[in-house]
């Protein structure tokens, strides 16, 4: 699971700027190791520390310690095994299980699979895509999502095929 990416490095000792996708946003320096992926190279690497630097997080890994190894970092995205996350509470769920998720009307009609998910000030967004048609259905559980069942990879909305 893809939890941010590294964006700089951090002083001369080897240490990179992460650019995290948790909440909040020092929630990345929880997990070790990190699978680090550029340009469909994978290397895996121990955390050995970090801290929230103002609007940053930094972090310090294993075996790196140059400023210009760690500079080969940047752009690298930070994932993790799914294993590593705690359990979702019941009605709760992890974006990235929702992804690809076939999603379903109330009247049985399929509005496409979710390809992502869009984080806005009142509520996430399902992002659902059916060859070119792209629809916006809010992430409102028990009003337009209805039901999530990630075992038959299904989401069912109450939702109107035609916005």
């Amino acid at each position: 699971m893809n939890v941010g990416q590294v964006s700089g490095v951090f002083g001369v000792k080897g240490w990179v700027k992460v650019y995290s996708f948790t909440d909040p946003r020092e929630n990345i320096l929880q997990y070790s190791p990190w699978i680090l992926r550029k340009n469909s190279h994978f290397h895996e690497v121990k955390l050995l520390g970090g801290r929230r630097q103002g609007s940053l997080v930094v972090a310090e890994l294993q075996d790196i310690t140059d400023r210009d190894v760690a500079a080969g970092l940047i752009g690298a995205d930070i994932l993790i095994r799914k294993q590593q996350l705690p359990k979702a509470s019941d009605g709760e769920y992890y974006w990235a299980d929702l992804i690809g998720l076939e999603v379903r009307n109330l009247e049985g009609c399929q509005l496409g699979k979710v390809d992502h998910l869009l984080e806005t000030g009142a509520n996430d967004v399902l992002v659902v895509v059916d060859g070119e048609l792209e629809r916006l259905i809010p992430f409102l559980q028990h009003s337009t999502v209805l039901k999530i069942d990630l075992d038959e990879g299904l989401i069912l909305v109450d939702w109107d095929p035609d916005f």
